[in-house]
């Protein structure tokens, strides 16, 4: 018995230094490869790889963002998903603001927190087809706006009162990620503008923003400039804390071996394709994001039905 468990052993550490040289050599050649290569063609390849996912990449601020045409525009939005977040390494603070205009109810949401080994902040613009109670808001999947409605948008997160990234861009999802980053949702802020196309609607929205005490907001013509930095609304259940704390954990582990496994680089260009080239597997699951909206859709269609069943 003990021959067979000392081979055992030898067989596995064999393995393991087998695997660290071939890993070695392998990520020796792609660097060699990645330094060959001028930014424009390395930006034009991540471009292409990260495209299905719905993501593009600003080299000016070294951070992604959400695409228009982003298949995650099809699945829109409801607070069942913010429910279930933490389930897919998603620890973040939300403040969604509703309120009717133009015959519709609509639902404008900040998020900022950590998003697996991504910190990020967001801003979604959504709505129903009709008005809809208030009772409702809060089970109700609103839909992505369309083209025509598309919004103004301008996000810049802060990480304990410093800069981190600035986006400005036309959008229904306005989304920015810095990935390697690692921060608690408590420690970030966010400064939001939306430039509304008339007097009618901001006034609606700020009718919304009153009902959501995480939000401060001034209002300058039709621009309305949002503050989100404390979440007094996040009451969340012992499980869910406990969750987060676990998740964060996790995050924080998944950080430091990405930044390991994409070393010498500084720069998430060269990072990301390095992790493209050495672990293509790895790759693609890291920006399923797709994936994980289509089970927030399961997860909400089973507690409507058991909603129903009460």
């Amino acid at each position: 018995m003990y021959p067979f468990i000392e081979c055992l052993l030898v067989f596995i550490i064999l393995s393991c230094v087998l695997f660290s040289v071939f890993f070695h050599e392998k990520k020796k050649k792609i660097c060699c490869k990645l330094r060959n290569m001028s930014c424009e063609e390395k930006c034009n390849v991540l471009a292409e790889l990260i495209r299905p996912f719905g993501y593009c990449y600003d080299p000016s601020s070294d951070a992604f963002s959400t695409r228009i045409d982003a298949p995650q525009r099809s699945f829109g939005y409801t607070a069942l998903y913010d429910r279930y977040a933490e389930r897919f390494h998603m620890v973040f603070d939300c403040a969604p603001v509703y309120f009717d205009y133009d015959g519709k109810s609509w639902l404008i949401e900040l998020w900022k927190g950590q998003y697996g080994i991504n910190t990020g902040g967001e801003v979604g613009i959504y709505r129903t087809d009709s008005l809809i109670p208030s009772v409702f808001y809060r089970t109700t999947l609103f839909h992505s706006v369309d083209d025509t409605e598309l919004l103004p948008l301008s996000l810049l997160l802060f990480r304990n009162g410093r800069p981190l990234a600035r986006l400005s861009k036309k959008h229904w999802w306005l989304t920015v990620f810095c990935m390697g980053e690692f921060t608690n949702p408590k420690d970030l802020s966010m400064q939001v503008s939306i430039t509304f196309p008339n007097p009618e609607m901001l006034q609606a929205f700020a009718e919304g923003v009153k009902e959501q005490p995480s939000l401060s907001a001034r209002y300058c013509g039709s621009r309305a400039l949002i503050t989100f930095q404390e979440c007094p609304s996040c009451r969340l259940s012992l499980f869910r804390r406990l969750l987060r704390c676990f998740r964060q954990f996790q995050n924080q582990k998944l950080c430091k071996l990405y930044l390991w496994a994409t070393g010498p680089f500084e720069r998430n260009l060269e990072r990301l394709l390095c992790l493209y080239y050495l672990l293509p597997s790895a790759f693609r699951h890291l920006l399923r994001s797709d994936r994980r909206r289509k089970k927030f859709k399961k997860y909400s269609r089973k507690e409507k039905s058991h909603e129903k069943s009460l």
